[in-house]
């Protein structure tokens, strides 16, 4: 209880000092040429998002290509909710701790309520059966589920065994204050004391894109864990928000989420020349947002390339 007190305080404080690290050049044009993107694209004004009031985008880019890292981007230290954007944090830490030693990606591991929620796929055409009480699955399967299949139940699951306060700490070893995993996918009634009235999870665009450059260049943790996020990430089976806006030739390295009001997805676009981290964190329903973010998508490769000819 102490801890989560304790936490609650550090977040507040530094939600509203969100700071962009040195490594980072940032660059007039280039924000302005972002700025115009997301007006064009309809996405620079403010939302009502029910309970939650009045929200705006949150967004990020990295341009990767050129000799140093330019970030640009819109409200990108604005905290929103990420919905299952936020299980890639949890995927780190449980991958810091496997490589560690503390316990294999082999692992056994029987679910068991109330971490069994999801009553449907998140992706329709995945033939994996949803996770039940009783099932032995490997902490490797549930990874794997996790994030390709952005599956709750996994979620659960994987919060459990790497806990919050661990996540949370190596959380605060990267500067995310204000990104802290606080809730799993369930009911507040389902949740474990102290967890059941806490904040729910924010984070926002600076942060996540923070995230996949540390991956980029295998410094999320080290080496091992940098390439075993990306190569879950490269298996994404959700290509219906920022891919659809990406030429045939590009991977994107993501992970993508979405929940009432809010869609949102995040990764490395890579094509071989032209490489930038894009995040996008919207507080908008996911069928009116989906054109929006092709078109964002699309320009952002486009504004890349042309500065890079």
């Amino acid at each position: 209880m102490k801890y989560l007190q304790l936490f609650i305080l550090i977040s507040i404080h530094f939600c509203s000092n969100a700071q962009v690290p040195a490594y980072y050049k940032q660059s007039k044009s280039f924000n302005e040429s972002l700025k115009n993107i997301i007006h064009n694209a309809g996405l620079d004004s403010t939302w009502d998002v029910g309970e939650d009031g009045k929200e705006q985008i949150s967004f990020a880019v990295i341009d990767l290509t050129g000799k140093k890292p330019v970030l640009g981007g819109v409200n990108f230290t604005n905290f929103i909710y990420p919905a299952s954007v936020y299980k890639m944090y949890v995927a780190m830490e449980v991958l810091k701790q496997v490589n560690n030693n503390e316990y294999s990606l082999f692992r056994q591991y029987i679910v068991k309520p109330p971490n069994d929620v999801d009553r449907s796929r998140e992706i329709g055409f995945d033939p994996r059966p949803l996770l039940k009480n009783g099932d032995t699955v490997t902490v490797n399967y549930l990874l794997d589920l996790m994030i390709t299949r952005s599956d709750n139940s996994a979620a659960n699951c994987l919060i459990d065994i790497a806990t919050r306060k661990r996540i949370n700490k190596t959380m605060h070893d990267n500067g995310w204050y204000g990104s802290e995993v606080t809730r799993k996918f369930l009911k507040r009634k389902f949740e474990d004391p102290g967890y059941d009235t806490i904040k729910s999870t924010e984070t926002n665009a600076l942060h996540a894109a923070d995230f996949m450059f540390k991956i980029y260049h295998d410094q999320l943790i080290n080496p091992l864990v940098s390439m075993q996020m990306k190569a879950l990430l490269g298996r994404q089976l959700d290509t219906t928000k920022l891919s659809t806006g990406l030429p045939k030739g590009a991977m994107f390295y993501h992970k993508t989420g979405w929940w009432s009001y809010y869609t949102n997805d995040v990764g490395i676009v890579d094509d071989g020349k032209i490489k930038y981290i894009i995040s996008l964190f919207t507080p908008v329903t996911e069928e009116v947002v989906r054109p929006k973010l092709k078109e964002v998508s699309q320009r952002v490769y486009d504004l890349i390339k042309g500065l890079h000819k």
